[in-house]
């Protein structure tokens, strides 16, 4: 008999018992495909990778104890149970007993996701982490029509709508708002909540088409979570700022679709009540006294209409400034949310009306900015001498206001992104827009970096008072190139190229010194000594060229040692990684190739 032999129907060892397939968790927690589905988009249970599948690689597999951990689910046999009292209801309606049914449909067994909520997320910093998706889901849903063959309801669009709303209105309010970016999927935001970066992507403003190849039942469950997430995490930021949740907004604007304004002057209404808050504990003594002089004490009822009288902002056009006021914890702020808060600072906005109104409502309070539109509802009309800028995005403006700027709405994420206000030359009524460029990529790092994006960084050097280093003169010049060279930082084209331009730096500073010393010692500058520093910076150069290939072969040879010592593992990452570089190169010189095609069509035009 074999050493490792086991009779059949012994226990398992290995992957046969860690990991087991979806079919047979099916037939051990005896549920359906479809809610086996769902408890897992409810409880965060995802298909595992086995280093060895046991019953073949076309099946998805999950782990032992996950599976253990859906079973003891309370939720389980509350699915359970509604399945029972939905087929009640159906054989009331079968036996057309609709008293019955309705009476039935009535008392429905319902649940919440409030714990498990809590029981995914122990930590609030849990939950920003996973918000990204959360976010995205809610915001796709919000732009959606309803449709009732897909189960996509009128109640979860508005409810997905709100607390899209809400989300975006607190980050307005707190000024967390940090880069922005117009894309062909839609636009990308990223906002730092509690040091946590948080990514989501609203779609544009347009007629969405539901398509046939997605499966909305799955998108549903999963909205269903995001949902209630969404909820706690808005009730948490809310009450950290003391604002009460959720909130109560203004009917008219709610029926002029401007929920975002609504909830900013909701914000604006219960900062005030907490500064008349503070006032009045801190004058609750001296009224105490006057009221015990006095013998009256003032009715319960008037108080109350004095506070909403406060609280109640008026519907004049200067109601809007509340909108970005300044927070009670202005000395808790970091230097970036500070940065952000006076962007748009004292700057008044007005939005035609084929701008896309929502994104610019969102983002420009959040940069300190005073914005207004075309419509009802609105804080101040188009006639307002006051407003600074004006978006537009028409090829032609009929009439024109001296005492604005009409820029299209690029400029205003361009300006986000660059955290200065830029020249509003190029982005005129009728203009072609310069390229608008992603904050999210590092062009450092990808090694081509665009001439919008140089323009835009010394125009930051020149907003902050500082001094750019002189082009050609970088870290790459200070340092030895064949050390770089080594270290795989730069090309051996680019490393002959700076150590070339570092030998003619060089011989120019001995040629200035040899001229100083020359001077200092009284000798007349003639052509010898001319000849002489000439014939002395050929020699110079002729050394370092013959110097050069052997500081190559050195290079070459330290990078050969180093393979040869490594593992093969290592060997093939290093080789893997060299790949890389070479494609990085390839695409940053067809970019450059590209560019200097199009200034060399430009240039025959012009000619």
């Amino acid at each position: 008999m074999p050493k490792h032999y086991r009779p059949p129907g012994k226990k398992k060892e290995g992957n046969a018992a860690k990991y087991i397939t979806r079919s047979q968790a099916v037939k051990h927690l005896q549920v359906s495909l479809p809610l086996f589905r769902r408890l897992c988009i409810l409880k965060g249970v995802f298909p595992r990778e086995p280093k060895k599948k046991v019953k073949g690689n076309h099946h998805t597999y999950y782990h032992t104890k996950d599976i253990a951990f859906l079973q003891h689910e309370p939720l389980l046999e509350k699915f359970r149970n509604i399945r029972a009292y939905d087929k009640k209801v159906n054989k009331a309606k079968a036996k057309k007993n609709r008293d019955l049914a309705e009476r039935l449909l009535t008392r429905r067994p319902n649940y919440t996701l409030d714990r498990l909520i809590r029981e995914r997320y122990p930590k609030f910093t849990d939950a920003l982490r996973d918000l990204d998706d959360c976010l995205t889901m809610v915001h796709l849903f919000a732009s959606l029509p309803a449709l009732e063959s897909e189960k996509i309801q009128v109640k979860r669009i508005h409810n997905c709508r709100r607390l899209s709303h809400e989300w975006q209105a607190y980050i307005c309010r707190t000024h967390k708002l940090r880069k922005t970016f117009i894309s062909v999927k839609g636009i990308y935001y990223q906002a730092e909540v509690e040091g946590q970066k948080i990514t989501w992507l609203t779609p544009h403003t347009l007629q969405q088409v539901l398509t046939d190849d997605v499966d909305f039942n799955v998108m549903l469950t999963f909205l269903e979570f995001y949902e209630t997430l969404l909820a706690f995490v808005n009730f948490r930021l809310y009450h950290s700022i003391n604002v009460k949740y959720p909130p109560i907004l203004d009917s008219r604007l709610e029926a002029l679709a401007a929920d975002l304004y609504a909830l900013s002057r909701y914000f604006a209404a219960n900062s005030s009540a907490t500064v008349l808050g503070s006032q009045a504990v801190s004058s609750s003594g001296a009224e105490q006294i006057d009221i015990t002089k006095d013998g009256t004490q003032p009715d319960e009822s008037e108080l109350r209409l004095a506070q909403l009288q406060h609280q109640l902002p008026s519907n004049e056009p200067g109601t809007l400034m509340h909108l970005v006021e300044d927070a009670s914890c202005e000395d808790e702020d970091d230097e970036e949310t500070r940065e952000c808060k006076t962007l748009f600072k004292n700057k008044k906005f007005f939005l035609s009306r084929e701008v896309p109104r929502e994104s610019l409502l969102f983002v420009i309070p959040a940069f300190g900015g005073v914005v207004s539109w075309e419509g009802e509802g609105a804080p101040f009309k188009e006639a307002d001498q006051s407003i600074t800028y004006q978006i537009v995005d028409r090829p032609t403006q009929g009439h024109i206001f001296l005492s604005r700027e009409y820029v299209q709405p690029q400029w205003v994420f361009d300006c986000v992104n660059a955290r200065i206000i830029l020249p509003t030359d190029a982005y005129m009524v009728g203009r072609v827009p310069p390229p608008h460029l992603s904050p999210f990529i590092d062009n450092e790092a990808e090694g081509y970096v665009p001439e919008y994006a140089e323009m835009i960084k010394r125009l930051q050097a020149a907003a902050r008072k500082e001094v750019l280093p002189i082009p050609g003169a970088g870290k790459e010049d200070l340092d030895d190139p064949q050390n770089l060279l080594v270290e795989g930082i730069i090309s051996r084209t680019e490393a002959n190229e700076v150590a070339e331009r570092k030998q003619k730096m060089l011989a120019l500073e001995n040629q200035y010194h040899n001229e100083l010393q020359l001077e200092l010692q009284g000798v007349q500058y003639s052509s010898s000594v001319s000849n002489m520093n000439k014939q002395s910076s050929v020699e110079d150069t002729e050394a370092w060229e013959e110097s050069l290939p052997n500081m190559q072969q050195i290079a070459e040879d330290t990078t050969t040692m180093s393979k040869v010592v490594m593992s093969r593992k290592k060997r093939r990452l290093y080789e893997a990684m060299q790949i890389g570089k070479e494609r990085k190169r390839a695409h940053v010189n067809l970019l450059k190739e590209r560019k200097q095609k199009i200034e060399a069509a430009q240039g025959s035009q012009k000619s």
